[in-house]
């Protein structure tokens, strides 16, 4: 069993021990210390909004975040099935002082979590994360008496979210609908089985492949919307002569888009299309994180814009973005940042963009796709001693590369002229986790074997 604390929320798999897994009694502790938490960042605010994906513990999670919810004296806008993104938006227009989000988002079906949101629909910053695990730790909470318990409501947020997707300048309802578009979906059987097919509709478009639509909590494939979980939907887009295929994971909040021909479009440049798009008619600074590709910034400054990167995690991006005031954001793994509609991950939004986008291009997605600067990531690990110390060998890596540029924001990052290579410890492994970009496979994998080298050889 597995369980997984950290300044956002915490996750694990159902069941277990308490303190080892993700059972009865941690959900309970861990949502009276974010309770706690939320009424002394404002004591005044006596809402918060839970909402889930359709996890099979989905149900029990849910009862149990509620329950405890209302005996902190909370009254609670349970808006059930629904979207991460679809939930962020729900705290906002309820006025509320948070929300828990009930998804492990890409982990197998065995996962769960309590992701938390503040005031403003965002994820915790560094210090209320930690506030709330350290309350938890302390279990410093008091539940209220029989007078003073709070209630709940059951409202449904979808309809709300579909109109802000529609409502959005740069979401041209009017050419996607009259493209024409045969579209394939995959939504691995959890939220996005209801949210995107209804988004599809409410844009126009009525030929529509639904795969693993029935959000029962049973993931046809591996949930990790990447290649090798996608050969369905690949071979289905050629058989049905579609146009595009859009997979979403379970809580939505990740877009991987397949071109007409199944090929994957990569999920890094589901971000770097829809900023292409932003920019194109809006212009402003773009951010995403150290270990996203560099093409965004390679088109941003073709728009004669400013790029910026920030620590890996959604709310270092966000962070990052309000300080440079940036249109556009995210990160790539297909997570899509909109400010014109919230700060957060958002596949609904990053659809109706990228249709948008595609509508007045007029070609197809695998064309598209040629239009951008080609690049490829490899992904490789580092697996340490016990007894390592990883900052020390981050430290070595820094000065071993102190001729190129170096970023220590995260880990170590060094960019060469012709790519870079990324360095981050693991939180819950002894690993250090190496990322590399160049503009082929082979020289990504040599660029990354420099580096491991070096550090396997010390």
């Amino acid at each position: 069993m597995s369980l997984v604390k950290s300044i956002s929320g915490i996750r694990g798999t159902i069941g277990g021990r308490v303190g080892e897994g993700l059972n009865p009694v941690d959900i309970v502790r861990f949502t009276a210390a974010y309770a706690t938490q939320r009424r002394a960042a404002d004591s005044t605010n006596n809402t918060l909004v839970v909402g889930r994906d359709a996890r099979l513990s989905g149900t029990m999670v849910r009862d149990l975040v509620v329950g405890t919810l209302i005996g902190m004296g909370y009254d609670v806008v349970d808006i059930g099935l629904a979207t991460t993104p679809t939930t962020e938006l729900a705290v906002r227009a309820e006025k509320a002082s948070g929300g828990i989000i009930l998804t492990a988002s890409h982990n197998p079906k065995q996962w769960n979590a309590l992701k938390l949101l503040n005031a403003d629909g965002e994820f915790l910053t560094d210090a209320e994360g930690k506030e709330v695990l350290s309350i938890a730790e302390r279990e410093d909470f008091d539940f209220v008496g029989v007078d003073s318990l709070g209630s709940v409501v059951n409202k449904d947020y979808l309809p709300y979210h579909i109109d802000n997707v529609l409502s959005l300048d740069l979401v041209d309802r009017a050419a996607i609908a009259s493209a024409g578009l045969r579209v394939v979906v995959d939504c691995v059987n959890s939220v996005g089985g209801i949210a995107i097919p209804a988004l599809l509709r409410a844009l126009g478009i009525t030929d529509i492949v639904e795969l693993n639509c029935t959000p029962n909590g049973q993931f046809a494939h591996n949930p990790e919307p990447i290649p090798q979980n996608l050969t369905q939907i690949s071979e289905t887009m050629k058989s049905a002569g579609a146009d595009v295929g859009f997979v979403v994971d379970p809580d939505v909040d990740r877009l991987a888009i397949v071109c007409e021909n199944g090929d994957m479009f990569g999920e890094e440049y589901t971000l770097v299309s829809v900023a292409d798009y932003v920019l194109s008619h809006t212009p402003g600074n773009t951010v995403s994180n150290l270990s996203s590709s560099r093409a965004l910034a390679d088109v941003t400054h073709a728009h004669h814009c400013q790029y910026s990167a920030a620590a890996v995690g959604e709310v270092n991006v966000v962070r990052q973005m309000q300080l440079t005031n940036a249109i556009i954001g995210g990160e790539g793994n297909g997570g899509v940042i909109y400010p014109a509609s919230h700060y957060g991950r958002d596949a609904l939004v990053g659809i109706g963009l990228f249709l948008s986008l595609l509508a007045h291009k007029k070609m197809k997605v695998s064309e598209l796709r040629q239009t951008y600067p080609q690049y490829q990531i490899s992904k490789n690990r580092i697996d340490l001693s016990a007894d390592m110390n990883v900052d020390q060998v981050l430290e070595d890596v820094r000065a071993a590369f102190a001729n190129e540029r170096v970023d220590t924001r995260d880990g170590v990052k060094i960019d060469f002229a012709d790519g870079w290579v990324h360095l981050r410890k693991s939180n819950t492994e002894p690993i250090i986790r190496v990322y590399s970009e160049a503009h082929t496979i082979e020289r990504a994998n040599e660029l990354a074997k420099q580096v491991m080298q070096m550090v396997q050889s010390r």
